[in-house]
């Protein structure tokens, strides 16, 4: 198969960003395509988990587009084989809606997960984000974070404020706040947050999680039980909510 590097008028924030687009489904890498170009985004196109892996090496992409039904192997042992050398975000747009394939594929190291079919817009704004997550996550001055107009999470002096004023969080609903903002946008598993706040062998402890967050959404939603920011993914984990 010949690359293709395509540029389209679009302007967005992104624009220019490079995308890897791995897909065994021609019309469906088409359309992809035609909407990554429109916007401004640069496009290569791989088939097969062999191209997907040569072109993440050779083009050193911003960002990774992966179906997970491959020709030549599983999708997910792309994920696995790229994260062993970057941390480029990759976001699995699969036909396999099924929470343990969710689970499995972000587990992998995938950043997010886009069940098909999809429409441009959501996959346009999962890109927008993961690209900026992205960039936060190089800029080491980053201090202070703003989650929607009322609430700020000072990294430096870690304090959190809603509408102006401190909030007093346990050690643990911090932590677990702070790793929900590092991922900002992006799905987090039950097992990744557990292992990140509570440490390795506590992965099985989901009630734990179930309360600091019902606890956390208490501090800082509005309406807890109906979360604007601190939003599950059902059967999967949660994702902090950021305005687009």
């Amino acid at each position: 198969m010949t690359t293709r590097a395509t540029e389209g008028d679009g302007v967005s924030a992104e624009a220019g960003a490079q995308v890897l687009v791995v897909e065994d489904e021609p019309q469906m890498r088409k359309f992809v395509k035609i909407a990554l170009a429109s916007r401004g985004y640069r496009v290569i196109e791989a088939e097969s988990a062999r191209e997907a892996l040569q072109h993440a090496t050779a083009y050193a992409p911003e960002i990774v587009l992966l179906d997970l039904g491959l020709p030549d192997g599983d999708g997910l042992s792309v994920v696995e084989a790229i994260r062993e050398w970057s941390k480029v975000p990759i976001i699995v747009l699969s036909a396999r809606g099924s929470e343990e394939s969710k689970v499995l594929a972000l587990d992998a190291g995938a950043d997010d997960y886009l069940t098909k079919p999809f429409g441009v817009p959501e996959l346009l704004a999962r890109i927008r984000v993961a690209l900026r997550h992205a960039a936060v996550t190089k800029d080491t001055g980053e201090s202070s974070v703003t989650i929607g107009p009322d609430i700020t999470v000072d990294l430096l002096k870690r304090v959190v404020r809603r509408r102006g004023e401190e909030v007093h969080l346990t050690p643990i609903e911090y932590k677990l706040l702070v790793t929900l903002v590092k991922h900002a946008g992006m799905v987090i598993t039950h097992r990744q947050l557990l292992e990140h706040v509570w440490g390795p062998g506590s992965s099985e402890r989901v009630e734990y999680l179930r309360v600091y967050m019902t606890q956390l959404r208490g501090k800082l939603e509005d309406k807890p039980a109906q979360p604007k920011y601190l939003r599950t993914e059902l059967g999967v984990g949660y994702r902090l909510k950021v305005e687009d």
